[in-house]
């Protein structure tokens, strides 16, 4: 399955809300199991990426057809901060995730933290490889609380130097 990553413009804003929308469905099994009274769900980051010129959104396809999506923030940092990564079901587990992940790394080189929940298997695996097939061994792992939700159990945060751009 082919994967191409670009930067999402504001005509690509409407199809990444609904595959936000998706993504934070996925998310609500591990944590804010309900969506708003309107059937959203939080969504600052989305704002964010979209409006904050620290941030980056991009829009994940496959045959020119919506396959994800994935916000990088920290650009004007030292540490970029890949804040949500999230592929369609009928994309993963073929190796579309990581190749995808590979583009988004690659354009922005240097130090990397991304962050993922513990009670996530899928995420741990996925994340684990990500970090073995970019940095080798030379990745980290820890537990960070989540920032003003002390209720909340800690994320896990891997972090690397990722790729250098061809």
């Amino acid at each position: 399955m082919p994967a191409v990553v670009r930067l999402a413009s504001v005509s690509d804003r409407p199809v990444v809300e609904r595959l936000w929308l998706m993504f934070r469905h996925d998310m609500s099994e591990f944590h804010d199991p309900l969506p708003n009274p309107d059937g959203t769900f939080r969504s600052d980051r989305l704002r964010s990426a979209f409006a904050d010129a620290d941030w980056a959104p991009y829009l994940l396809t496959s045959d020119e057809r919506p396959a994800g999506l994935a916000f990088v923030r920290g650009l004007t940092g030292p540490t970029r901060v890949l804040n949500s990564f999230f592929v369609v079901r009928g994309a993963r587990r073929r190796g579309f995730g990581l190749r995808a992940v590979q583009e988004v790394l690659a354009e922005h080189p240097g130090r990397w933290e991304i962050p993922f929940q513990d009670g996530n298997l899928a995420a741990v695996r996925f994340w684990r490889c990500v970090a073995t097939e970019v940095a080798g061994d030379a990745w980290t792992e820890e537990r960070r609380p989540v920032p003003h939700r002390p209720e909340a159990p800690a994320d896990v945060w891997i972090s690397f130097s990722g790729p250098v751009k061809s």
